[in-house]
């Protein structure tokens, strides 16, 4: 099915696809940064590769916290970075209205985990004929999922992906249950693992989400080991800096590696 995303490359190459990119589009400059060291990565190792963007952040804990530089402004940078490097992007959308102006910038539109039960904005979503990725929220079993995926379906597209990004346990903290991947898979769908907010310690007494940034390669490696069809990571080359997120984003640098190490055990696998 990703083979339907306009650009993708290595799609022949039997690997993991990922997503991976910013939280928050930030900036122009900090975008195309990042976006070209993805790339000279993705191409080396043959992985197929979408650049992730949130254009806005909506979903926040503290009413002071980023939200984004514009909604407009952040679309076109995404836009620019798909025309430089050849590569599709995806970014979320949070209400109905929404989706027709993402459409216009992006390849494939993301549904967040809070809102993954939204009728109206799934169909939505679907009738902007995207790929549409779909987060699991923390709150539901993996097979509730199909129903998500059958909304979009019965509106005419089945172009769907779902991303597991754990579930609530507790107030503060997130668990992997890894039987969701080939649950989630039987619904033929491509199935993503999100390593990077599947790590949030959320509802923090100050109001800032924290995380647990040195399990990322744990969670990865067990993904794939189940046979997660792609992942999704949040990185950034100061993740003590970034706007949003940056308590559970992976440096940067630490990315190559990474990846290396998951080819391993994906051809150890298949």
């Amino acid at each position: 099915m990703i083979q339907n995303i306009p650009q993708i490359k290595h799609t022949s190459s039997n690997n993991f696809f990922l997503m991976a990119g910013p939280c928050a589009i930030e900036g122009e400059e900090i975008a195309m940064r990042i976006a070209e060291r993805i790339v000279n990565i993705t191409d080396k190792l043959n992985i197929p590769f979408i650049f992730k963007g949130s254009y806005k952040k909506a979903n926040r804990s503290r009413i002071d916290s980023f939200t984004g530089i514009g909604d407009e402004k952040a679309l076109k940078i995404l836009s620019k970075i798909s025309a430089e490097f050849g590569v599709p992007t995806v970014t979320d959308i949070h209400e109905s209205a929404e989706a027709a102006m993402a459409a216009e910038y992006v390849d494939v539109i993301q549904i967040p985990a809070f809102l993954c039960r939204q009728t109206d904005l799934l169909i939505a979503a679907a009738k902007t004929g995207k790929v549409i990725n779909i987060k699991k929220g923390q709150f539901l079993s993996a097979a509730s999922m199909k129903f998500a995926v059958d909304k979009v379906v019965d509106s005419g597209n089945s172009n769907v992906i779902l991303t597991d990004r754990g579930n609530t346990f507790g107030y503060q903290d997130l668990i992997v249950d890894y039987r969701g991947i080939p649950e989630m898979k039987s619904f033929g769908v491509p199935v993503v693992m999100d390593c990077t907010h599947s790590l949030q310690q959320p509802n923090q007494s100050s109001g800032v989400t924290g995380g647990k940034p040195a399990l990322i390669e744990t969670i990865a490696k067990a993904a794939i080991a189940v046979g997660a069809d792609g992942l999704f990571i949040e990185t950034h080359p100061e993740p003590e800096n970034a706007k949003s997120d940056g308590a559970n984003m992976l440096h940067l640098e630490l990315l190559e590696p990474l990846l290396e190490k998951l080819l391993r055990i994906r051809q150890a696998i298949i």
